[in-house]
């Protein structure tokens, strides 16, 4: 197959979420490093971008900044893009009709997650309107759409007329991510308590997860809290009775303090059952870290056996245990399941994927 793959890097200039961000920069990198015989990657960038990345080909800069391009993406306006196999690692795509029989024009985007149909309250109007609005485009004009677990292909059909286009391909945790040599000191500039685990999850599902860590009788530590939620989720720790003084919420870290923190806790708590790609928990499978998560379809298809999955009022059982006689074998099956995914993997399935196309 000789062809080139150009894949769409619109968070390049500003980031706009990102873990997305840097999935989009790994695939990328996966993408290169997998090139078939007689292949190339290019990359397509918003105005003022510049992808960095070792062997690729070519990058086409855009006449648009990455927030204009949203804008004008939306409304199937996409100056300056051309044709060919385009493959975007989120739901940012140059989505119009174009004609794949006799062109050989693709256009393939990811869906990290469906927080904007089952959880709008989570995300801004702006965004949920943006992401609802390109999901609707992509039924009408995208060749395929990726999504990264086979529950969220079976949940995505709710809302959007897909057909046979869904395809599922997994991602991985971080290429960079690792304990920094500095992580004790990390720590410490994080104020984090000598003995916690760390929850993630949405206010109302976290309450779960503060009781958990009452009953395991550990201090508990949020991570991605959103701007101002400190003081609800301590009052919510509090009145299942984690006193304030043992909640500690913090917000978005960088990969490296993220690392840091994963690495000092006794166990990662995921108490959504959202349809969501779990970040989280693949960064805490990379180092081994013991994992509680409440049951899902998306965390039977990714976590499996890495972690103990349970219902939502086993959790305080199941962290006791995590915490105490169940560690070790916890950690052991966290690490072996990491191994199951990386980007180079995925970058294949997206080769083969334009391949089939």
């Amino acid at each position: 197959m000789g062809a080139q793959l150009r894949v769409v890097l619109d968070q390049i200039t500003q980031v706009i979420d990102p873990d997305q961000a840097a999935a989009s920069l790994d695939l990328a990198r996966g993408l290169i490093a997998t090139t078939p015989s007689g292949c190339t990657v290019e990359a397509i960038v918003p105005a003022g971008g510049a992808a960095d990345l070792p062997g690729l080909a070519g990058t086409r800069v855009l006449p648009l900044a990455r927030r204009e391009l949203a804008g004008s993406w939306q409304l199937g306006i996409v100056p300056g893009v051309g044709g060919g196999l385009i493959h975007a690692p989120t739901l940012m795509a140059p989505l119009v009709k174009h004609d794949r029989l006799h062109d050989d024009d693709q256009v393939a985007v990811t869906v990290w997650d469906l927080r904007a149909w089952e959880a709008p309250e989570l995300l801004s109007k702006s965004a949920v309107g943006w992401q609802r609005g390109m999901l609707r485009r992509a039924a009408r004009h995208a060749d395929v759409v990726v999504v990264p677990a086979h529950a969220m292909a079976e949940r995505i059909t709710s809302f959007a007329k897909l057909g046979d286009r869904v395809r599922v391909i997994a991602g991985a945790a971080p290429e960079r991510f690792a304990v920094p040599s500095d992580a004790a000191e990390r720590r410490t500039a994080l104020s984090l308590p000598e003995r916690y685990v760390v929850l993630t999850g949405s206010a109302e599902s976290l309450e779960h997860g503060f009781r958990a860590a009452a009953a395991a009788d550990v201090d508990a530590v949020v991570i991605d809290a959103a701007d101002g939620a400190e003081p609800r989720l301590a009052e919510i720790a509090s009145a299942v009775g984690l006193p304030e003084r043992r909640a500690h919420i913090r917000g978005r870290l960088s990969s490296e303090d993220r690392a840091a923190l994963l690495d000092g806790a006794a166990a990662l708590v995921v108490t959504s059952s959202l349809s969501a790609w779990p970040w989280r928990a693949m960064e805490s499978m990379s180092l081994s870290v013991p994992i509680i998560a409440v049951d899902s379809g998306v965390h039977r298809d990714v976590i499996a056996e890495g972690g103990a999955l349970v219902s939502s009022a086993e959790l305080s059982d199941a962290l006791t245990d995590a915490v105490g006689a169940g560690a070790a074998r916890l950690r052991v099956l966290a690490g072996d399941r990491a191994r199951a995914f990386s980007w180079a993997s995925s970058a294949e399935r997206v080769w083969a994927l334009h391949a089939d196309l």
